[in-house]
């Protein structure tokens, strides 16, 4: 069991996973270099709000904000969410991602991360039939008033049953 997940067991019945997970990724060296701010967590995990400012830490040649930065906001949000908002029955692992830049961003962006409770469901029941699938999550990188998208970032997520995924890696093994 890594760290953050001994943490995240430990910390999550002291002051509940939504607060854990938004000051768990604001403290976190990794996500802080990115220079984004988690600014709001839905008590359910559902939804997930970012906002990443602009500043001198991430700006690039042309005053307009880095596009490492703009992928380094998204990156983890997706992948951790899930595995959150899922059991323990489930593996759940990054499979790629592809970024989309529309016009440079010259100010804050906003991204906000969205699981339905049918878009769970969904998943589990296809889990049940396939016991392996893929999803795509899409997400918007937009000023305050989401009027203007500068960035859409598309991430690939697998998803696995547990016991499904043991064998599975077993069976590469010989």
């Amino acid at each position: 069991m890594s760290i953050y997940k001994t943490l995240a067991t430990i910390g999550s019945k002291y002051i509940g996973k939504s607060k854990l997970f938004k000051y768990g990724f604001n403290l976190s060296p990794m996500y802080r270099r990115s220079t984004a701010r988690i600014i709001n967590i839905s008590d359910d995990l559902l939804n997930v709000q970012v906002k990443l400012p602009i500043s001198y830490k991430n700006k690039n040649y042309v005053n307009s904000i880095f596009g490492g930065s703009m992928f380094a906001a998204v990156d983890p949000i997706p992948m951790i969410q899930l595995i959150n908002l899922l059991d323990q029955n489930f593996v759940v692992w990054d499979k790629s991602a592809e970024i989309y830049f529309k016009r440079p961003a010259k100010e804050d962006l906003y991204a906000d991360f969205t699981f339905t409770l049918e878009e769970l469901e969904d998943i589990k029941n296809k889990i049940i039939q396939q016991n392996e699938l893929e999803i795509v999550k899409t997400t918007l990188l937009t000023n305050k008033e989401k009027s203007i998208t500068f960035c859409e970032v598309r991430k690939t997520i697998y998803i696995a049953d547990k016991s499904y995924f043991k064998t599975k890696r077993e069976k590469k093994k010989q």
